[in-house]
């Protein structure tokens, strides 16, 4: 089986190129201790409300993908 973040590399233009998707990584699965690649999007849509070409997929090379809303990116001014 790859690993989370070779698939990743492999992967992550396409996966930065769906709506709503500002980033991607790896992490371990809290439960499982499965590598995992995480999409991180602004606001998680449900599939019903999303065209079949925006649904992400499953998983990747057999690595699971783990969608996080983390909500709108803003670069901050200094403190």
């Amino acid at each position: 089986m790859p690993t989370a973040d070779a698939a990743r590399r492999r992967h992550e233009d396409r996966l930065l190129s769906y709506p709503n998707v500002t980033g991607v990584g790896t992490d371990r699965d809290s439960r499982t201790g499965a590598e995992t690649i995480v999409v991180y999007v602004t606001r998680k849509v449900p599939t019903t409300e999303l065209q079949p070409h925006e649904v992400l997929p499953a998983q990747l090379e057999s690595v699971p993908l783990r969608v996080v809303e983390i909500g709108e990116i803003r670069a901050q001014g200094p403190a």
